[in-house]
């Protein structure tokens, strides 16, 4: 099988060409010229102009299944909302259409739990209605529905809470994300240092898992529609922060202290408590490892390997 995997250097796509690369021919597709990555596993590189609907087609050419990976951040979209509707919107479309003409037969297309509300509160579905106005969300429900409207390729929305683990590069840009910040920062300052209000609570995935579900919506030939992906197992920001200073005392020696650069920031709504739930997966009997202990642990060996 071959599976194109684009924005294929980011935190999710590059984790998931590594992942695939094991059992499936796998392309990764970057809007810069790449070198091929230092895996074990082969794999092929090749670069996108979104505004060229030949290098497009190319992509898409002998291609079984997309995964689509590219999008901006939400720092990205909140400093220009017009370009976040054109990459996560118009780009998404466009590659719907290349894949369409190519015969391409799945496209699974990397969303986020966070298009239903900018304060996730109660019980959450995949029915329920997206409400969520930053350009972040609002963008990645116009590439949703780009994918769910194309009838000549089965389309799958995955929505994903919030995912951690190592990059496969320490150039890959996820260092502001909470975990993968608290690693970094105790390897590099062996402190933890927040300026969130430690009672925020979200609902953290491993990357692993998120790699196990997509491959587990690539062979299940039923799979269409959207998926909540999702471990169940919320906590707060203070508890993540917490277990990442006990796995450094384990494995490094010292257990990072933790300080706030200014007063925690209290956000209205911000520690209101929800549940996520994952209907189709729970349907098809997938099981969550929820292995944080390992994930973070990868993640603290991988700092040390790159910035100590």
């Amino acid at each position: 099988m071959n599976v194109l995997i684009t924005g294929g250097f980011g935190l999710l796509g590059g984790r998931l060409g590594q992942y695939l690369s094991e059992k499936y021919n796998v392309v990764l597709s970057s809007r810069f010229v790449r070198d091929l990555p230092d895996w074990s596993s082969p794999v092929k590189v090749i670069e996108i102009d979104w505004n060229n609907e030949t290098s497009l087609d190319n992509a898409c050419k002998d291609v079984n299944v997309v995964i689509h990976a590219s999008g901006l951040n939400a720092k990205e979209c909140q400093e220009n909302p017009d370009r976040a509707m054109l990459v996560n919107g118009t780009y998404t479309k466009r590659l719907v259409a290349a894949a369409a003409r190519q015969g391409v037969k799945k496209i699974i297309y990397l969303s986020t739990v966070h298009v239903y509300s900018d304060r996730l509160t109660g019980i959450i579905s995949e029915n329920t209605t997206p409400t969520n106005s930053h350009p972040y969300a609002t963008s990645h429900v116009s590439g949703e529905e780009e994918v769910l409207s194309q009838s000549d390729v089965i389309g799958l929305v995955v929505r994903i809470s919030n995912a951690f683990g190592r990059p496969v590069s320490k150039d890959v840009d996820c260092w502001l994300l909470l975990i993968q910040d608290l690693c970094k920062q105790a390897v590099v300052n062996r402190t933890l240092v927040l300026q969130s209000d430690t009672r925020i609570i979200r609902d953290f995935v491993t990357i692993s898992d998120v790699c196990a579900v997509v491959e587990f919506l690539i062979t299940d030939s039923d799979a269409s529609g959207i998926v909540n992906v999702a471990s169940g197992n919320i906590c707060t920001i203070g508890e993540m922060a917490t277990q990442v200073q006990s796995i450094c005392l384990d494995m490094l020696g010292f257990s990072p202290a933790l300080t706030f650069s200014q007063e925690p920031i209290k956000s209205k709504g911000s520690c209101h408590s929800f549940k996520i739930k994952t209907n189709y997966l729970d349907d098809n009997e997938f099981v969550f490892s929820n292995n944080f202990n390992k994930e973070i642990r990868e993640l603290i060996l991988f700092c040390k390997d790159s910035f100590s």
